[in-house]
């Protein structure tokens, strides 16, 4: 896990180095620059595999091909074995993988590889850049006449004339357009009837082996554990798989997510530990955590301070943490698809939250992560999963009276924990741990009815959505670049318009 830059251009190793200086966060176990042809790679390192030896950028047995890479790849060891006879190897990194398998496979290695990542690699070719099929690690790309930068953060940026983001499971050589490399969904979905059992298990299969595969680590892994069902099922999972498995979790005095945390910390037998925060302490940190999150979306700045705090306690034990993002899009978690019409519109909506995390709920767990040097990893997006269930017949996912939302998730995992625990009502994040209305007195004490109209159209962005969300953005504006635009910030679904699209639109094709 780290950060990485890449400037080709004028400005060279100085503008890298002080590019670097703003993503120290990402990577405080070390730094390095180095020059392939007309490029500069640059990279903060946070060291979790090889911790002597997997130190970047790092450069291929002949000197001419260099990469930089933030992320984890889970089948480095199988790709290393095809390699080991045409290539000699100088560590034990899956960072050294990448690089042998492009001088062998060139922009098709990027298909074969099973993880989360951002990579930038400089050689005879020219840069390509690459990021992952979920867009789990962030990427982004801006330029300016005879310059092109590369950056794990916006905040990290020169003054440049345009940034965009490098959408998930596409790549990019030199200036020229973006390709996609994979996609995260199968192109024909099997609409045959499937036996519910096995599904179950196929379900709790896939989902065991993305956490054994996300252990994968030479530092200490622990687990995010709000209580609920997907934190939870993540924690069980682990819990035989370690020998002292560490939870955390963070909430206000009296929070939901505190008690169910401890219950099933309990009964797991988990070393666990809680940071609970005031209304003083939120109100303190809401500029760092949106300067970190780099976004203002309402929903999304709600959620990302409890996560702040928790990945602030984690980062005190451990340098790897699992979290539960994704299962509410893959398993139908959120109460408003219950109303949505139609299995086409539903299947349509699913989809499309589950592509937008690159901008949402991925964004808060890595930003969040990274801000204390922690890296988050997120099971239920690891492919295989993700491909299997938007497979299944929607029947068996779609909401309905009598059934508790993410039925087919909470049925899998039977047995795992204790029905209390796996019967346990979605609440979101910031509900959970009892923050989620903070913003909304903040904005109540510093916004009216009127200013809220009169500032609610930003240039570049969709109008704003509330007076909160206005006085997120107000800190937004403050603590980020003043080239930086708003449209590059990532808008979480408005559940009332989705539903009622819907419910209008009936049956899609």
């Amino acid at each position: 896990m780290c950060g990485i830059v890449a400037v080709r251009g004028p400005g060279g190793e100085p503008l890298a180095r002080d590019m670097l200086g703003r993503l120290r966060h990402r990577g405080p176990d070390g730094e390095g620059l180095r020059r392939v042809g007309d490029t500069i790679l640059g990279h903060r390192r946070l060291a979790i595999i090889d911790l002597a030896g997997g130190k970047q950028p790092m450069v291929n047995e002949y000197g001419d091909l260099s990469v930089v890479f933030n992320g984890e790849i889970y089948n480095h060891l199988e790709l290393r074995g095809e390699l080991q006879a045409r290539h000699r190897f100088q560590t034990r990194s899956d960072t050294e993988v990448m690089l042998h398998l492009y001088e062998d496979e060139g922009e098709d290695m990027l298909r074969r590889l099973d993880g989360m990542f951002a990579v930038a690699i400089a050689g005879p070719h020219g840069l390509l850049v690459a990021r992952d099929p979920m867009g789990i690690k962030p990427l982004y790309i801006g330029w300016k006449p005879g310059s092109t930068y590369i950056a794990s953060e916006l905040k990290a940026f020169p003054p440049v004339d345009a940034i965009e983001a490098i959408p998930a499971g596409h790549a990019r050589l030199n200036d020229g357009p973006p390709w996609r490399f994979a996609l995260p969904f199968p192109p024909q979905r099997a609409l045959r009837p499937v036996d519910p059992s096995e599904a179950l298990a196929e379900i709790r299969r896939r989902l065991e082996q993305a956490v054994l595969k996300r252990l994968m680590s030479d530092v200490p892994v622990g687990v995010l554990l709000s209580g609920g069902l997907d934190s939870s099922v993540i924690a069980a999972l682990m819990r035989p798989r370690t020998v002292a498995l560490h939870s955390f979790t963070a909430g206000m005095a009296g929070a939901p997510d505190l008690d169910a945390a401890r219950e099933a910390a309990r009964y797991l037998g988990t070393e666990h530990h809680e940071l609970v925060y005031t209304e003083d302490e939120v109100r303190r940190a809401l500029p760092e955590v949106i300067r970190q999150l780099e976004s203002f979306d309402a929903p999304l700045v709600r959620s990302a301070i409890p996560m702040y705090f928790i990945c602030k306690v984690a980062s005190e034990h451990v340098k790897v943490a699992l979290s539960g993002e994704g299962a509410d899009e893959l398993f139908a978690g959120y109460a408003y698809l219950a109303r949505m019409r139609g299995t086409g519109a539903l299947r349509s909506e699913l989809v499309g939250i589950t592509e937008r995390l690159q901008d949402t709920n991925l964004q808060r767990a890595d930003r969040m992560g990274m801000a204390h040097g922690l890296e988050v990893r997120v099971p239920f997006l690891d492919l295989g999963l993700v491909r299997y269930a938007h497979r299944l017949p929607l029947e068996m996912i779609q909401p309905r009276e009598g059934r508790a939302e993410k039925w087919l998730l909470r049925e899998a995992c039977r047995g795992l924990l204790p029905d209390s625990i796996l019967n346990r009502r979605k609440l979101k994040f910031s509900e959970g741990a009892g923050s989620s209305g903070l913003g909304a007195k903040l904005a109540e004490d510093a916004i009216d009815a009127g200013t809220f109209e009169a500032e609610k159209r930003v240039r570049g962005a969709t109008p704003l959505r509330s007076a909160e969300e206005l006085y997120y953005y107000r800190i937004w504006r403050e603590v980020m670049p003043p080239t930086v635009s708003p449209r590059l910030v990532g808008r979480t679904r408005d559940p009332l318009a989705a539903a009622g699209a819907g419910a209008a639109g009936g049956d899609a094709a």
